[in-house]
């Protein structure tokens, strides 16, 4: 590989950002990690976010990438900032695009959906205060879950069911809100649920600017991706594999191991 870009989170979500930056620079080599050994981000405080993301930023870069997109926006908001400090090759985060999601917006009222530490975070609380002092930030680690464990693949009325009842129930609460954001890089794949639970809501999705970011870094390679995936007894790599084969990906992931 020529100075590939390396990909991650802490699981399945950032295959979608994969396949948009092969789209975008189809000769850039990719390598793509999915640390389910760390899953779930968005459990994990500040401190124990920072540890598993330079974990896996450093050992991209002993892998040979030249620029790492953290595909993942829970430690982009809360510990990017440190991140960068900690390691030798640039990193691109994913946020939520509040600026975009309020400039649509009829009602002025937007919702951002994301994990819970994100949601609760000061560092969101921050981010959102520079563009709004009235942003609703919701917990959505329940629809992330449906990703992560492949409901969305296995059980489709369930996903559906799940989607319109989450959907309901915080239209319910806030009926003025009619933008949201699918901040979280595994809530993407679940899109076609959310607008047909809600189609006068329009969802954004965060990936659009890390293109735009990551153009600087990029390098004509042969478009090769590499996949890798570290694992734990509960999230083993077969599992992992299965859900690329139902996805309608060629290539299969191969095991790590993380270490500092």
């Amino acid at each position: 590989m020529k100075q590939p870009i390396g990909i991650f989170d802490a699981g399945i979500g950032s295959y979608a950002i994969v396949e948009r930056v092969q789209q975008r620079f189809p000769q850039q080599d990719i390598v793509y990690l999915a640390d389910r050994a760390s899953f779930p981000y968005g459990d994990k405080s500040a401190e124990a976010l920072l540890t598993s993301v330079t974990k896996a930023t450093r050992y991209l870069q002993q892998q040979g990438c030249g620029a790492v997109i953290l595909a993942s926006n829970a430690p982009s908001v809360m510990v990017l900032e440190q991140l960068c400090t900690l390691v030798e090759i640039p990193v691109v985060g994913i946020f939520p695009p509040v600026l975009e999601a309020l400039r649509i917006s009829r009602s002025g009222r937007m919702a951002v959906l994301g994990v819970k530490s994100m949601v609760a975070s000061e560092a969101m609380q921050r981010y959102v205060a520079h563009y709004a002092d009235d942003v609703l930030l919701v917990n959505a680690s329940s629809m992330v879950d449906l990703v992560e464990n492949f409901t969305f693949l296995k059980d489709v009325a369930r996903t559906r069911e799940c989607v319109a009842r989450f959907v309901h129930e915080l239209l319910a609460a806030h009926p003025d809100v009619d933008v949201m954001t699918l901040s979280s890089t595994h809530l993407p794949w679940l899109r076609p649920f959310f607008e047909t639970a809600a189609p006068h809501i329009t969802f954004l999705d965060p990936a659009d600017s890390v293109l735009e970011q990551i153009e600087p870094h990029t390098t004509a390679g042969t478009g090769a991706i590499r996949c890798i995936a570290s694992e734990t007894s509960a999230l083993p790599l077969s599992e992992f594999n299965a859900a690329l084969a139902q996805l309608g990906v060629e290539w299969r992931a191969a095991v790590c191991t993380i270490v500092e």
